[in-house]
């Protein structure tokens, strides 16, 4: 089983893609995490379960509320 933190230390300025438990998805460039999973992700964009886009922009997001992590 891989680690979510180590996924996400390979991950530092490349996109990722995150379900959030809401059912939304979040795609952006990582650009740095804590031991917490707490993220801050960069041309952020938010993909609802209606499949509704929209850009975020910079974002900082509580590592608490990611189901699964997945590098594009």
């Amino acid at each position: 089983m891989i680690m979510p933190l180590t996924v996400l230390e390979k991950s530092v300025n490349k996109r990722i893609s995150l379900l959030l438990k809401d059912g939304r998805v979040l795609e952006g460039k990582l650009l740095e995490f804590d031991e917490y999973m707490n993220m801050s992700l960069d041309e952020t964009t938010e993909v609802t379960a209606a499949q509704e886009e929209r850009r975020l922009g910079t974002v900082i997001l509580r590592g608490n509320n990611v189901v699964s992590i997945a590098v594009l």
